[in-house]
């Protein structure tokens, strides 16, 4: 999941932010978790489009 959608609870307002302590924590753990954390759905469609092609190419010199 994105932190750029999550809404804090503490403070109501989109953790992305950084309004408060609670969601400057929780961006920071998000961020440190996983690469593909930050990354936004349409960027990870891309690299997934971009990886199927290739691999579609790679099938097709090697037949």
């Amino acid at each position: 999941m994105t932190y750029d959608r999550l809404v804090c609870a503490n403070c109501a307002a989109p953790v992305s932010e950084g309004r408060c302590p609670v969601c400057r924590a929780n961006r920071e753990r998000m961020q440190q978790e996983s690469f593909f954390a930050g990354l936004n759905p349409v960027t990870l469609v891309a690299l997934l489009a971009v990886l199927v092609a290739a691999v579609a190419l790679l099938a097709h010199q090697t037949a």
